[in-house]
């Protein structure tokens, strides 16, 4: 039997990551989560303009747990309605970690809604902000060449999203919240790799009306990277009395999911659990699931009308 020190233990543990995470960034974009069908606005900011009152969501996904240096992901949305011209304004933050690799992203946004019939609108946003990618190889081991690099990239960014929807029933848009504009500092891999832009297609369906006991909702996600496969995440909701959500969804790298969401006049709680349908995924192969936390408090002047789309 071969006993590793700590130090070796961590080497082993990096390049472990490393390998699959090389293997998972075929398979998936920079940053994907499972609810995306209930707060579409880090993806594509003019899902802002679905719901007239202010808000504040915020999300945790950590994947394969128990998995030391598994990757994790925090990020934060706000945004006020501008009822006068029919827009919104607000701030998106993410926060992804991968062991020794570290992404901050701020950005800022603003959308505006266009009226083009009773109930169905144009919805165009514009997003600007910076991002920072660090990864610290040298603290696994500064004397090893193969750990001597470190990475440093800061990029400023700006991004847009379009979208086609009507408030009570559907929506579909495509976006691009992340277009690297130039190099800014250095990095020890100079082709920037990392910064990729991300061409998201998404949209739902809303069956039923406002005030009928049981409503149910398909929705899809398509995101496009240069170099990347075409990943696609298809799912089906159920609301019951716009309170209890009920959900399933399925992802092309193999991955499935179940989630619960709760909805009240003030907060929104979501829950999902995904893991992989196959043993040639990531998740399938290291047999650790996925857990996302999602909250949203609401506040403003429309309360009583829940938003399930």
């Amino acid at each position: 039997m071969i006993l590793l020190n700590k130090k070796q233990t961590g080497k082993f543990i990096a390049i472990l990551l490393l390998v699959i995470g090389s293997m998972q960034a075929k398979a998936q974009q920079f940053f994907s989560y499972s609810q995306y069908m209930n707060n579409l606005t880090p993806l594509n900011s003019a899902y802002s303009l679905l719901d007239k009152n202010a808000s504040l969501s915020a999300l945790l996904r950590r994947q394969w747990v128990g998995v030391e240096g598994s990757p994790s992901t925090f990020i934060f949305n706000g945004n006020l309605p501008i009822e006068s011209i029919n827009g919104a304004a607000g701030l998106m933050v993410l926060n992804d970690q991968f062991f020794v690799e570290h992404l901050t992203e701020i950005n800022g946004f603003f959308a505006k809604g266009i009226q083009l019939g009773q109930k169905q609108f144009l919805g165009v946003s514009l997003n600007l902000g910076i991002r920072r990618y660090v990864a610290n190889y040298s603290s696994l081991d500064p004397n090893d060449p193969v750990f001597r690099n470190d990475v440093r990239e800061n990029k400023p960014n700006v991004g847009f999203g379009v979208m086609i929807y009507s408030p009570d029933q559907y929506y579909f848009g495509v976006s691009v919240p992340e277009l690297s504009i130039r190099d800014l500092g250095n990095a020890s891999v100079q082709t920037a790799d990392f910064f990729r832009n991300h061409y998201n297609f998404a949209g739902a369906y809303l069956f039923g009306k406002e005030d009928d006991d049981v409503r149910a909702k398909p929705a899809f996600l398509a995101t496009y990277t240069k170099g990347v496969p075409f990943v696609a995440d298809m799912s089906m909701s159920v609301y019951v009395k716009n309170t209890v959500g009920l959900g399933l969804n399925y992802r092309t790298n193999n991955e499935m999911a179940g989630i619960i969401s709760i909805n009240s006049d003030l907060l929104k709680l979501g829950y999902s659990y995904q893991f992989g349908s196959s043993s040639n995924n990531v998740g399938g192969r290291l047999g650790n699931a996925t857990h996302e936390i999602t909250l949203t408090y609401r506040f403003g002047s429309d309360l009583l009308r829940r938003s399930v789309l």
